[in-house]
């Protein structure tokens, strides 16, 4: 039962814009220390670079693209295609679970406060606690937990103009990358952000102080990291380096050595399996996520990420990058760059290109996200073009690159599927026949027992003799149950993985079950009278 405790501490829309990683400008002083007692990953990556397909990736330990969560939001806003539900909930294979029921079925209490944005909702099976108030304090005594906090100050929108808060960063230093343009307007928006990375920096150190306090930091791995690249144009939403890569941290006391960095690639979809093989949980073999850390850790030679439907724009663009390249394939180059999405047009940088470019003022790198069409595909040196500003896809001096990139991107889609190919309304209506989210069938109470035929006693129980445990079976393939002993309104859930045994005396148990995607099944109730072995 010595197992570790697992503390994540997940970001927003962050980039790696931390002392630790050289920033001159960062003010994040609790980060840095958790890097100076820890291991920093350089070149970690996000699936996606928007928050829900790349936290569903995360979640599952499986490719968006592969299990249909790949749209950023479930919410169809096309008047003309009526039959489409508004929204609808993803609807994953019915082997797909959230990785944590695996860490709970090994005894884990698991909490998460509380961001999920899944394109799913979360079963009710997936976490001990998920609120504002999910805590690794509430456990049992001596159970290890995972915790997951989000502290959300980091997001796209906190760059938005506001007169509540101050400024505290000095515009007049932070640096724009050069493809955005260099005005008033843009830098202040950037030294927003650098703001709120402070804030973000103190929510760290609270909860590090707490694990602290608790006297867990020598048995906690800690886990740092971010959803994907931060909110500028051109990285949130985009699979160039500003969209998908991120920091990540890692603090391992005994096993990672102090202050230390890896350059191997690591992808966020690598973070589940990372933790079920540190606390012992043997991997499903479905998961397409691989360990970095511990006895299973083993190297990848690429990254993948994609960019689909974001809000009002649907797109399709695919990419794949190892440590020095990487290869973009655009699926619609008659499309423009700037789609219509309404809410990343509130960005203050995003005004500022638009109205630059009206007035033709615009020049060099900052006239990209302009260019009309798109190429079909992109190819960067990242050592020599960090920037990803030159496109290499047509010079013969990479042609050799270009062909082995473009051959690991269609390997990659070949062994997991891309559902990107399958129109958003033909997979909902597979999904939900009729625009109707199918249900989860309520469990059903199989009495284990001395003479007893073995079928279903509830609403009314029964009375037997001990000993008697209790099966509980779902008709819906996938679907996971949850019980409780509980009567309360709000009681704790349990996972279900094995018959539940039934003490002397009247024990009453309310059950149900969810698929994930479907709704949850109807609650069930049924009262058991169990006597001594013998008795009446």
């Amino acid at each position: 039962m010595n197992r570790p405790n697992i503390l994540w501490i997940s970001l927003e829309d962050t980039s790696p814009r931390f002392g630790c990683y050289g920033d001159p400008i960062a003010r994040t002083p609790n980060i840095d220390r958790l890097a100076a007692g820890g291991r920093r990953f350089p070149n970690a990556f996000s699936t996606a670079g928007v928050c829900a397909p790349s936290r569903s990736a995360i979640i599952t330990g499986m490719y968006a693209t592969s299990i249909g969560t790949h749209q950023m939001r479930t919410t169809h806003t096309n008047p003309n295609t009526p039959e489409m539900p508004t929204p609808y909930a993803a609807v994953p294979p019915h082997y797909v679970k959230t990785f944590t029921e695996y860490l709970r079925a090994a005894g884990y209490y698991c909490t998460n406060n509380k961001k999920t944005d899944y394109q799913f909702t979360p079963p009710i099976t997936a976490w001990d606690e998920c609120s504002d108030d999910a805590h690794w304090r509430h456990r049992d005594d001596g159970q290890p937990f995972f915790s997951v906090f989000n502290p959300t100050v980091t997001h796209e929108s906190g760059m938005w103009p506001r007169d509540d808060r101050p400024l505290n960063t000095d515009a007049s230093q932070v640096k724009l990358p050069p493809y955005l343009p260099d005005t008033p307007k843009a830098r202040e928006a950037l030294a927003r952000h650098y703001d709120n990375l402070a804030i973000a920096d103190e929510r760290v150190g609270e909860i590090l102080g707490e694990l602290e306090a608790d006297g867990l930091t020598d048995n906690t791995i800690v886990f740092l990291w971010s959803d994907h690249g931060e909110g500028l144009p051109r990285g949130k939403r985009w699979p160039y380096d500003a969209g998908i890569r991120i920091p990540l941290i890692v603090r391992w006391l005994g096993q990672l050595e102090p202050g230390s960095v890896c350059a191997d690639l690591v992808s966020l979809i690598d973070l589940g399996p990372t933790v079920l093989s540190l606390s012992g949980v043997e991997l499903p073999l479905h998961l397409q996520g691989q360990p970095f850390l511990g006895p299973q850790a083993s190297p990848r030679e690429y990254i993948y990420a994609a960019r689909d439907r974001h809000d009002e724009a649907y797109d399709m663009v695919r990419a794949v990058r190892d440590k020095r390249y990487k290869y973009i394939r655009n699926f619609h180059p008659e499309l423009p760059y700037l789609l219509w999405i309404p809410y990343r047009n509130r960005h203050p940088i995003l005004q500022e290109m638009w109205r630059l470019h009206a007035e033709g003022k615009l020049s060099g790198p900052q006239r990209i996200m302009f260019r009309h069409p798109r190429p079909v595909e992109e190819l960067y040196d990242l050592d020599a073009d960090p920037y990803e500003i030159h496109n290499l896809a047509s010079d013969s001096t990479h042609r050799e690159t270009l062909l082995r990139m473009r051959e690991a991107l269609e390997a990659w889609r070949d062994e997991f599927g891309d559902m990107g190919e399958i129109p958003e309304a033909q997979m909902v209506a597979q999904w939900w026949p009729g625009g109707v989210q199918p249900q989860t069938a309520a469990p059903v109470f199989i009495p284990i027992a001395e003479s007893h035929p073995g079928r279903d006693v509830a609403p009314n129980g029964g009375r037997f003799t001990a000993p008697v445990m209790i099966q509980l079976h779902c008709a819906t393939q996938g679907a996971s149950i949850a019980y409780t002993t509980e009567k309360c309104e709000n009681p704790d859930w349990r996972l279900y993985t094995e018959p539940l045994r039934l003490a002397e005396g009247i024990t009453t148990l309310r059950v149900k079950a969810i698929r994930i995607g479907y709704q949850e099944s109807h609650e069930r109730t049924a009262t058991f009278t169990v006597d001594a072995s013998g008795g009446g």
